[in-house]
This record gives structure tokens, sequence and C-alpha cells, in this order.
């Protein structure tokens, strides 16, 4: 690849993890600790957003991959999301030894939370890359633009749902923010890396999506719908489904 096709990949990614940044942001917003009921409207949206998050932005783009490949469509879907699974629970089980008070709840759900997102956004990223590098030698220019305004509307709400959880938590309104921006400064790091191994990485796609999806609804189910359990987290949970739905769909 050329250092032009290195520079709008650089461009591309660097838009959306600008918008993950500024969702992020929303956590100044806030005065003072939030209430029980806004705490579990806030779990609740979180895992309304990882969840649409994870069939529109990565099950069904992993299937629609693999689907144009000798394997089967769901196979690389299938097996990815279990090894997500897998990789979440592992790590899961892990925590707790790595972390001398064992009862320490938040620490374990803001590391699994962080993790989760962080993973989703890897793959975005080096689909952002890809579609800017083959921009810059004049292919799908405004495909590739669509693709960024898509993932970098959708990453708006990723940064708040990392950002305002972390806030409640205890977290500084500073930290909460740089956990929640941190979580996107994947992107451009992996949106440059795929471009400089394009031929390898290509073909891994569907599986590194699917893995992605599989970590977020294990956080969904383990961690974050049980916190949110109530009339309030449900609202929540819908009201953060249908966003991401709707900016995934309308958005391409």
């Amino acid at each position: 690849m050329t250092t032009q096709a290195l520079l709008w990949a650089a461009a591309g990614t660097g838009f959306t993890f600008a918008m993950t940044t500024l969702g992020a942001a929303m956590v100044f917003f806030f005065r003072g600790e939030p209430n029980e009921r806004l705490q579990r409207v806030l779990l609740g949206f979180a895992a309304g957003v990882m969840t649409a998050a994870s069939v529109w932005s990565l099950l069904l783009p992993a299937i629609e991959q693999a689907a144009q490949t000798r394997l089967p469509g769901w196979l690389p879907a299938a097996c990815g999301m279990l090894m997500g699974v897998v990789f979440l629970a592992a790590l899961d089980a892990l925590l707790p030894r790595l972390r001398r008070k064992r009862a320490d709840g938040d620490w374990k759900q803001t590391t699994l939370l962080v993790t989760a997102i962080t993973l989703h956004n890897v793959p975005e990223g080096m689909a952002v890359g890809l579609a800017f590098a083959l921009a810059a030698q004049g292919e799908g220019l405004a495909g590739a633009a669509a693709l960024a305004m898509g993932i970098g509307i959708q990453n708006f709400p990723e940064g708040a749902a990392i950002s305002l959880p972390l806030r409640q938590q205890g977290w500084t309104r500073l930290r909460a923010f740089a956990g929640g921006t941190l979580s996107g400064a994947v992107e451009p790091v992996f949106g440059i890396l795929v471009v400089l191994a394009a031929a390898g990485v290509h073909p891994l796609m569907p599986w590194l999506l699917s893995f992605a999806a599989g970590a977020m609804l294990y956080v969904v189910v383990e961690e974050l719908v049980p916190q949110a359990h109530s009339r309030a987290g449900t609202c929540g949970f819908v009201i953060g489904f249908l966003i991401m739905m709707v900016l995934d769909v309308a958005l391409g």
C-alpha cells in the first residue's frame, strides 16, 4: 500500500475515533452521582447498544463477508462468536485472581465492559482502514465515506456507554472520559495496521467481527442485564437498542 493509502486510512479511522471521544464527553454533562434508577437506565442503555451493535455491526456483516468465500456464511459467524464468548468467560474467571479483593465487582464489570467494546472497535477500525486504502487507489470513495460516517455516528453512544457507567462506579469525570476515549483508540491503530498487512488480514474479517460480537454479548448477559434488571433498565435497553439499530440500518 502507498503512503497516500495509509494517510487516507488514518483520516477515516481518525474520524470514527473522534466520534467515540465526543460520546465519552457526555460524562461532563452529568452533575453529582446519578440516582439508582438513572444508573439502571444507563446500564440498560449500554446493554441495548451493545446487543444491537453485535447483530447489525458485527454478526450480519460477518455472515455477508463469509458468504463471499467457499465457507458457509454461518460457520465463521458461529465459531467466531463462540470464541469471543469463551475468551470473555476465561477473562471473567481470571479477573478475581488478578485482583486481591475478589468481591470488587465494579472493577470486574468495568474491565469486561471496556474490553468488550474495545474488541468491538478493532474490526470496525480494520474495515474503515481497508475501505479508505482502496478509496485512495480510486475504488469506492463514496462507500468508504459512508462507512466511516455510519460507524462514527454509532461510536457516539458507545463512547457514552463506557464513560457513563464508569462515572457511576465512582471514577472522576476525567478518568471516565479517558476510559471511554481509549476504547476507540484501537480503531486508527488497527486501521493502519490492516492496511500494512491487507492481503493477509482480509480473509479473517468474518472471524474477527463475530469474535467481537460474542465478547459483547457475554458482557451484556453476564454483567449488564442483571444489574439493569428493572422497568427503568428495560426502558434504557430498548432505547439503546433502537438507537443503534436505526443507525446501523439507516447508515448501512
